[in-house]
Order: structure tokens, then C-alpha cells, then sequence
């Protein structure tokens, strides 16, 4: 079956999920020698939800975020899409390294033909509400790593939210990638708290790939557990303001469930 992405509606409920996938397959490769890494994913985000995508290497987790932002097609199923453009942040900042912090926040807008001083004003808030504020005119290595994702955070939230052309009055629609697994403990920390304050104040839907449990309750609404390759939801869990005993207990469950997963992924 031929894949498509679609342009998506107001569903059921007056609910809107900026991203929503119908029995999504994913295979690199033909006959034989193909590897499926998706296989009948059902997956929804809703409007302004942070929902973690947990599960063991190669289960296709970052296939499936490539395959929402476009970098990618699938091979069955089908992808609805009701959000503005999608912007990715992944591992590495994967800045500009001729252009400064403002530079780097201000190219998606450059792109998308927005005018400079509305370019620049925005460039100015986003590094305001990343904490950045009088450090624009600093280029990528003149910046810790910590300080280059915060820039990378701002440039794809200048994508999400612009509000020109076939994006304006959707919904936003944030990818990450393991964004903060290469940085130190204490950065990580740091960045995850700045991260849930940022999300709060944008109202931004995010999709964000983790192998850290603790880091997945700690920031999401909604833990998705993958299965090993070929990757199919196993289970989900609401996670939403769990504190102290609940919250360690869901941790300790979800470890246990992706436990049974890397060990039947070991097995295979």
C-alpha cells in the first residue's frame, strides 16, 4: 500500500492533533534484504501535549520523527498533518558556524521571507525566552554546548511559529531527538527544566525521543513505549503531574516494561 501525508482536519471532540499516524509502516530496502523498522503505528499528539517516545536502539524511533518532519516517507499507512511546519532538534545543535546565535534563529524566517526587522525582533524574543538574551551576536563556538542547544531550541520555535504562508493559525509542532543526551548531568538537568518552561509558555506540541525513563516522566504528559524492530506502540502511560511515590513508581514500571523490550529485542 502507497503511503501518504495528508493535510488534516479538526477531528472528533473539537480536538486537534497537530500530528496523528494511521497504521504507519516504515522498510528501508526491497524483498529480502528489506528492514522494516516501523510497522502499523497508531500514534497521535494532541494540540500543546508533550509526549516521550521510549523504547530500545533501532526501534525506529527516529524514524518515525523523520517521517513527520518530511525528511522521509512512509512506506504504508498514512501521516496527518494539522500543525504548522515541524521543526527538529536534534543531538547536535547542527548550528551555522558563520552565523551568530541571532543569525541561526533568524534563517528559518530568512527562508520563509519574512521581513528583517520582524526577523530580528523575533530573533530577539526567542533568545529572551531561552535565557540568551545579549549573547546574539555570539557565534556557535563562543557558546557552551548547553548555551548551542538553547539556540538550537530557538531557531526550530522561530520555525514552528511563523506565522506566514500555509502555516499561519496552526497548531506547532516540536521534534527532538535526544537533544539533551550529549550534554553533561547538571546541563541536562538544567535544560530540562528550561524545556518545560518554554513549553509552558509557548503552548507547543512536542514529540521527544528519549532513552532516559526518568527524563520521559520528568518532562511528559505521555510516555510511548515502542516495541523492538520492527517498531509498534507496546504501551502508554499518562504521566502528567506525578510527584514523589507515584512518580518513582511509574518509573519503575515503564523501566520494567522496556526491560522485557531490549531483552526480547536481545533474544531475537
Amino acid at each position: 500500500m502507497t503511503a501518504t501525508v495528508e493535510a488534516a482536519r479538526t477531528v472528533s471532540e473539537n480536538v486537534v492533533r497537530p500530528v496523528r499516524f494511521h497504521q504507519v509502516g516504515k522498510a528501508f530496502g526491497t524483498g529480502r534484504k528489506a528492514v522494516v523498522a516501523l510497522d502499523g503505528v497508531d500514534l497521535e499528539v494532541r494540540a500543546g501535549e508533550f509526549v516521550c517516545l521510549l523504547g530500545a536502539s533501532g526501534c525506529g524511533k527516529s524514524t518515525l520523527l523523520n517521517l513527520v518532519a518530511g525528511l522521509d516517507a512512509p512506506t504504508s499507512g498514512r501521516i496527518e498533518l494539522s500543525s504548522s511546519r515541524p521543526a527538529v532538534v536534534f543531538q547536535e545543535a547542527a548550528l551555522m558556524p558563520w552565523l551568530t546565535a541571532a543569525g541561526n534563529i533568524e534563517l528559518p524566517l530568512r527562508m520563509a521571507g519574512v521581513p528583517k526587522a520582524e526577523r530580528r525582533a523575533k530573533a530577539a524574543e526567542l533568545l529572551d525566552l531561552v535565557r540568551l538574551s545579549g549573547l546574539g551576536d555570539k557565534r556557535p563556538h563562543e557558546l557552551s554546548g548547553g548555551m548551542r542547544q538553547r539556540v538550537a531550541l530557538a531557531r526550530a520555535l522561530a520555525s514552528t511559529t511563523d506565522n506566514t504562508g500555509s502555516g499561519a493559525g496552526k497548531p506547532s509542532l516540536l521534534l527532538m531527538d535526544e537533544p539533551f543526551s550529549a550534554l553533561d548531568a547538571i546541563t541536562r538537568d538544567v535544560l530540562q527544566g528550561e524545556l518545560l518552561r518554554i513549553w509552558e509558555a509557548t503552548g507547543t506540541a512536542i514529540l521527544f525521543v528519549t532513552h532516559d525513563v526518568r527524563e520521559a516522566v520528568r518532562l511528559g504528559q505521555r510516555v510511548v513505549l515502542l516495541s523492538s524492530r520492527p517498531g509498534r506502540v507496546v504501551r502508554e502511560w499518562d504521566v502528567q503531574g506525578l510527584a514523589g511515590a507515584d512518580e518513582a513508581g511509574a518509573i519503575d514500571e515503564i523501566n520494567a516494561e522496556l526491560r522485557k523490550v531490549i531483552s526480547s529485542h536481545a533474544a531475537a
